[in-house]
């Protein structure tokens, strides 16, 4: 590789290449974040067995551009928003840290509801502690929780919002219904639900979050099937790239409204997926993508 050729690699992976996308109108970010689930220990329990190196992926992200990062009160639990306050506070100014609440973590792999007011106002003083905040960018309602009032949980972050504690409002693992519910009560800036090029029982929701500038942010970004992993591998190919990025980069090319947040505990894969946010693919490409949800097995 020539000089002119490194210098091009530089400048290419960057999730500035993702294009940008304006959080409630107040917050610009990249529309390529990460998310930090993956960064703690088995069953998303405990401390990660190498903790320099999720503090390493955590800076590596910043480097690269990423400006956006998302967390919860559940993974660990604590660990994950523990560790972001270690290896990047005091905090770039430009650095957006979302947040959610509304699980208990009795062991791992193991998420019980708790959306109560009383559990909401602890989980966001918890996290304002951890994170080494005085303010909560963007704090998500994590899960309704079929026992409590949404409209009960959302007051409660309203109420918090309202106290300074939280600047945005976002909402996770939710229809259209409780999206307008919600929006009655305080404005909603960002959903986050499961959703990938082959995972489209959620595509109502992006549309009507697009037609509403309400960020959409996926998780489980590479939900495949045999098919849709062959369509994706040779794609992948033609662009010699990874099936992730393409994945990634069909996520990018969906809605503007689109804020994909792929976490990894390597700074390898971390560095394929931000190469993502300049894959471009052709038209033909991202409809033959869009079609492959009816065949994905």
């Amino acid at each position: 590789m020539n000089m002119n050729e490194k210098m091009e690699n530089t400048r290419s992976l960057s999730a500035a290449s993702s294009g940008t996308i304006a959080l409630g109108g107040e917050l610009t970010v990249h529309r390529l974040g990460f998310g930090a689930m993956r960064i703690t220990g088995d069953g998303i329990w405990g401390p990660p067995k190498d903790p320099a190196a999720a503090i390493a992926v955590l800076r590596r992200a910043v480097e690269l551009g990423v400006n956006f990062i998302d967390t919860a009160d559940s993974y660990g639990p604590n660990v994950s928003e523990e560790l972001i306050a270690e290896a990047l506070a005091p905090y770039p100014r430009d650095l957006v840290i979302a947040t959610k609440g509304g699980w208990n973590r009795p062991g791992p792999n193991q998420w019980t509801h708790d959306a109560s007011p009383a559990h909401l106002r602890k989980a966001v003083e918890g996290s304002l502690q951890r994170l080494r905040l005085d303010r909560i960018d963007v704090y998500q309602l994590h899960v309704p929780d079929p026992v409590v009032p949404l409209d009960a949980s959302v007051e409660t972050l309203a109420n918090m919002q309202s106290e300074g504690k939280i600047r945005l409002i976002g909402l996770s693992n939710v229809t259209v219904e409780h999206i307008e519910r919600a929006r009655r009560i305080v404005p909603i800036v960002s959903v986050q639900n499961r959703y990938s090029f082959a995972d489209r029982e959620w595509d109502h929701v992006v549309d009507y979050c697009e037609r509403n500038e309400i960020a959409f942010i996926p998780w489980f970004p590479l939900g495949a099937g045999a098919v849709a992993g062959r369509l994706l591998e040779r794609i992948a190919k033609a662009h010699q790239g990874k099936p992730i990025q393409v994945a990634l980069a069909w996520l990018l090319k969906r809605s503007p409204v689109m804020l994909p947040i792929p976490g990894t505990t390597s700074i390898a894969h971390l560095e394929e997926n931000v190469q993502a946010a300049s894959l471009q693919l052709a038209d033909d490409e991202y409809l033959e993508l869009t079609g492959i949800a009816e065949l994905a097995s």
